[in-house]
Order: C-alpha cells, then structure tokens, then sequence
C-alpha cells in the first residue's frame, strides 16, 4: 500500500511547494508567473485529497473522533506536525483577512484574476 502512496507525497510535495511560492509571491507584490495557470492548484488539491482522505480512513477506523489527528499522524516527525499546525493557523488568518479585506469591494473582473493581491485572496490595490 505504501509504494502507491509514493506519487501521491510527492505530487503533494510539488504542489504544497508552489502553493508557498505563489503566496510568498503574492505578500511580495510579485507577478505569478504563468499567469492564471496558478489556479490549477485549486484542482490538483483533490489528486491528493483524495487518496489521502482514503487512507486516513483506513488508518483511523477503529479510533475513538477525539484521537483521530493523534493516529493521522502518528510516525510522521515533530517538525511536521509543527508545521502543518502553521499551515492551518495560516489559512485561518488568511481567510479572516480575506473576508474582512473584502468586505464592502467590487467584484474583481476575470483580466485580474491572477494579481498577486488576488491570488493571496486581498482586493487588488491600484
């Protein structure tokens, strides 16, 4: 089971590398390269997403709801665990920020869609 998993990590590798990018990017004030190609990462999540899902179900069946990240993640190092509870903290506050940033702005229109303020999910400024 490991060995199908393989292309899966590292599809997810690739993809949790060009998601930081594009956001490191986007806070820099950076053009994106490949202009809207960037949202194909809103897509190839669920490459991963789903297998994952799969195999944490199996993994966790018989784990009491409470226990059920402790299991997920039982093997994986210190530094991982870490660093997907900032990743999480991250997208909260992105997304709060998003949604008060936006309160009250127009709808962006489709030639902007992959400003780096878009991209971040703040209004465009200018």
């Amino acid at each position: 089971m490991k060995i199908v998993l393989y292309p899966f990590m590292v599809l997810a590798a690739c993809g949790l590398a060009l998601s930081i990018a594009a956001h490191g990017m986007a806070l820099a004030g950076l053009p994106i390269p490949g202009g809207d190609l960037i949202w194909g990462l809103h897509v190839g999540v669920f490459a991963v997403w789903i297998p994952t899902v799969l195999a944490s179900l199996g993994m966790t069946r018989h784990v009491n709801r409470k226990d059920v990240w402790k299991m997920a993640l039982a093997g994986c190092p210190e530094w991982m665990r870490r660093s997907l509870y900032v990743l999480f903290g991250y997208a909260i506050l992105n997304f709060i920020f998003f949604i008060v940033s936006m309160a009250g702005q127009p709808k962006q229109d489709r030639k902007s869609a992959s400003t780096p303020a878009v991209v971040r999910g703040s209004p465009a400024t200018g």
